[in-house]
C-alpha cells in the first residue's frame, strides 16, 4: 500500500527546518513531512513545552511514542511541505482499506490464505460495508460514544436506504428484491457468512455503547415478528415495513430485575379482559437495550398457564427511563414500566402460554451475533496492541523487543484465531440447517462458543491493559480502543445469557444426545 498524507508540494532541507526552533517560528518533521505549529502551541492539548522540545528536529519517534496516526490526519492543515528527496513511509489508510498488520484481519481476508467458506459475494459485501462503516457510521459513533447521545435519525435513514437494517436480521425473504449496498450482494444469495460479515465489520468503530445503540434492539426484537408474526399478516407487514424504513424503532423486552437468564421467573403479567379481546399488562423490565427511543416492545409476559410474548406499542401506561451503566448512554439502556397497558390479543406472537419457545429460539441468533462481535473486537485489540508494541519505546527498546510482551501477544492472537475458526465452523452449520434444526442441534454449541469467547475477551482485556499501561485506562488518545474494550467486554458475558448459564446449557444439550450404549 502506498497511501500517504496529502501535503503541499513545497520542499525543504533538514537544515532549513533546524532554523525554525524559536518562540515565533516552530517547525518539526514527522515521517518526512514538515509541520509549522507556531500558531498551534497554545492549542496543543499536551501543552506547548512538549512541542518546543522537538522544535527544528525530526520528531517522528517522539510523536508515535505518544500519539495515534489519526492525529496527523486531523491536523493535516499544519503540514507545509516535505523534506526534499524523502518520501513518507507511514501508511495512511483510506476508507474501506484492509489493514496490513499481521492478524488484524481474519485469515479469509488475508491474501496469502484461502478459505472454503467465502466467495466473491462475501468479499464484495465486506468491501462495501467497511467503506460505509468508515465513512458514514464511524464519525457519528465516535462522537455519540463520547457524548452519550442517542443515534441520529439521519444515520438510521442512511442505513435503511443502504439495506443495512434489512441485513441485520440475517438471511430470509425480507431481503429478496432489496437493494443491498448498491448491489454488493443479492438478497436471495445472502447467507449466514454475509450475516457474520455485517456483524463483525460494524464493530470496528470500537464504540461498545454505540454498538448496542445502533439498532441492536431491532436486531434481536424484530426477529420475533418475522418468525412468529404470521397469525396477523397485516400487523407483521406494518411493523416490518415501518422498522426497515427506519420510521419506527423496536426492541426486545424480556429481562427484569427479578429474572435475567432465568427467563421462567418473569413477573410481568398479561391478564385477558372478560371479553377476551385484550390483555392488560402490568410489570417492569430492566436493562432493555434501545428501550428509551423505541416505539414497539417485544415483551415476555406471564399468562394464566405459562409464558407468552406480546408486541406492545408505546402509548398510555408505558413509561421508559434511561439506566446508567458502565458503557456509554448511547446504548439507550432502559427501565420500562407497564401500568395497565391494554394490548390487543392479535398482538400475541406465537402461541399463548408457549412463549418460552419464541424466546429460546430467538436466543440462538442473538448469541451468535454477540459472538461475532466479541471476536471481531478482540481482533481489533490485537491489531492495536501489535501497532503500539512496535512504536512504544521503553528502557531504550521497543515493547515488541521484550519477550514478555511477545508472550502476551501470542496468547491474544491464539485466542482470537481459534475462536474465529470455531465461529466459522458453526456458521457453516447454520447455512446447512433449517431454523428448526438449528434450535435442536446448535443451541448448545452456540452457547458454548459465546461462553468461551467472552472468557477469551476477559483474558485479552487483561493482557492488553498490561501492554498499554495507563493509556489502556484512558478513554481518549492512544489507548482509546483498549479502554473501551476493557470497560465494555463484560456486557457480552452477561447479555444474552450469563457465561455460567450458557456453559450449563451446552453440557445439558450434549447430555440429551448421550448414547446409553457407551455407559
Amino acid at each position: 500500500m502506498t497511501n500517504v498524507l496529502n501535503v503541499p508540494d513545497k520542499t525543504f532541507t533538514r537544515e532549513e527546518v533546524k532554523k525554525h526552533n524559536t518562540e515565533d517560528s516552530t517547525w518539526f518533521i514527522i515521517d518526512s513531512v514538515v509541520y509549522d505549529v507556531s500558531e498551534f502551541l497554545d492549542a496543543h492539548p499536551g501543552g506547548e513545552a512538549v512541542l518546543r522540545q522537538v522544535a527544528g528536529q525530526d520528531a517522528t519517534s517522539a510523536f508515535y511514542n505518544l500519539h495515534r496516526h489519526e492525529v496527523l490526519i486531523k491536523y493535516n492543515d499544519l503540514a507545509i511541505g516535505s523534506i526534499k528527496g524523502e518520501k513518507q513511509s507511514i501508511i495512511t489508510p483510506r476508507p474501506g482499506d484492509l489493514s496490513p498488520v499481521p492478524y488484524a484481519e481474519p485469515l479469509w481476508l488475508t491474501p496469502q490464505f484461502k478459505s472454503p467458506y467465502f466467495n466473491d459475494s462475501h468479499r464484495s459485501l465486506q468491501k462495501a460495508i467497511r467503506k460505509f462503516t468508515d465513512e458514514v457510521i464511524a464519525p457519528e459513533a465516535l462522537e455519540k460514544e463520547r457524548t452519550g447521545e442517542l443515534i441520529s435519525q439521519d444515520l438510521i435513514d442512511k442505513m435503511s436506504k443502504a439495506g443495512i437494517l434489512h441485513m441485520r436480521m440475517g438471511p430470509g425473504k425480507h431481503l429478496h428484491g432489496v437493494n443491498l449496498l448498491d448491489g454488493a450482494v443479492k438478497g436471495e444469495e445472502f447467507d449466514y457468512f454475509h450475516d457474520m460479515i455485517m456483524a463483525q465489520e460494524q464493530v470496528r468503530v470500537a464504540c461498545r455503547g454505540f454498538q448496542d445503540g445502533n439498532m441492536a434492539g431491532m436486531a434481536i426484537g424484530l426477529t420475533c415478528i418475522l418468525n412468529y408474526g404470521d397469525k396477523n399478516p397485516a400487523l407483521k407487514k406494518r411493523i416490518t415495513e415501518e422498522v426497515f424504513a427506519g420510521k419506527k424503532k423496536i426492541c426486545l423486552a424480556i429481562t427484569e430485575a427479578f429474572a435475567g437468564s432465568d427467563v421462567a421467573g418473569l413477573r410481568t403479567t398479561a391478564t385477558k379482559t372478560p371479553d377476551g379481546k385484550h390483555y392488560i399488562v402490568n410489570g417492569t423490565k430492566k436493562w432493555i437495550t434501545n428501550g428509551v427511543f423505541c416505539d414497539y416492545f417485544v415483551t415476555g409476559v406471564k399468562t394464566d398457564k405459562g409464558l407468552s410474548v406480546l408486541l406492545i406499542e408505546r402509548g398510555e401506561g408505558v413509561e421508559t427511563k434511561p439506566i446508567k451503566t458502565s458503557y456509554s448512554p448511547a446504548a439507550g439502556t432502559t427501565y420500562i414500566t407497564f401500568d395497565n397497558v391494554k394490548v390487543p390479543v392479535e398482538n400475541l406472537l406465537g402461541e399463548e402460554n408457549k412463549g418460552i419457545y419464541v424466546i429460546l429460539s430467538n436466543f440462538n441468533h442473538e448469541r451468535w451475533m454477540m459472538a461475532c462481535a466479541t471476536i471481531r473486537y478482540m481482533r481489533l485489540v490485537v491489531e492495536e496492541s501489535l501497532k503500539w508494541s512496535h512504536q512504544r519505546l521503553v528502557f531504550g527498546k521497543r515493547l515488541i523487543d521484550q519477550p514478555v510482551i511477545r508472550q502476551k501477544l501470542a496468547k491474544m492472537i491464539a485466542l482470537c484465531e481459534s475462536h474465529q475458526s470455531w465461529l466459522e465452523t458453526i456458521t457453516y452449520q447454520m447455512n446447512h440447517m433449517p431454523y428448526s434444526e438449528q434450535a435442536k442441534h446448535l443451541g448448545g454449541p452456540i452457547a458454548l462458543l459465546k461462553m468461551s469467547c467472552t472468557r477469551a475477551a476477559h483474558e485479552i482485556a487483561d493482557e492488553s491493559v498490561q501492554i498499554w499501561g495507563g493509556r489502556g485506562l484512558t478513554q481518549t488518545g492512544m489507548g482509546r480502543v483498549i479502554e473501551n474494550f476493557n470497560r465494555g467486554y463484560k456486557f457480552d458475558a452477561i447479555l444474552g445469557g450469563a457465561e455460567e448459564v450458557l456453559g450449563d446449557l451446552g453440557v445439558r444439550q450434549a447430555m440429551k444426545f448421550m448414547p446409553k450404549a457407551v455407559l
